[in-house]
């Protein structure tokens, strides 16, 4: 499965906030960045979309930063997704030819069990691991 660079940067992102998560506590941009070994300036992109989509809140001004809008067993990763990247969940397989109905209901399935597995992961699941777990769906 190939995840965009974007998906991979908002969930580290999220998992950092969600580490530090008190309802509270601000984290700083670039703390963000420089725990993630990510770029600042692409992770502030993502970081507005994630805001828009409800999932974290920001402050401004010289004590401001970023926090997630809720506790972190409250986002999964399918609101990850469908903020950052909503194309990894959605078919492309057309229904035309003989066979094309028959295929096209075995990506559905596919992507069925894909939504679920991502509804079954939180932040809280991703915040609490550390780098040698292993995920089964």
């Amino acid at each position: 499965m190939r995840i965009s660079q974007k998906l991979e940067y908002a969930c580290r992102a999220l998992s950092q906030l969600a580490k530090h998560h008190d309802g509270r506590t601000l984290t700083r941009l670039e703390a963000l960045a420089q725990r993630e070994d990510v770029s600042a300036n692409f992770l502030v992109q993502i970081l507005n979309d994630l805001r828009r989509a409800g999932l974290i809140e920001s402050r401004r001004g010289s004590t401001g930063g970023y926090l997630l809008a809720r506790a972190p067993g409250g986002i999964t990763l399918r609101q990850v997704v469908d903020a950052v990247d909503p194309s990894l969940l959605q078919c492309s397989v057309a229904r035309e030819g003989e066979s094309g109905q028959a295929v096209r209901l075995a990506w559905d399935q596919v992507s069925n069990s894909l939504q679920q597995a991502l509804d079954q992961i939180t932040l809280e699941t991703l915040a609490s691991h550390t780098g040698d777990t292993m995920f089964y769906i």
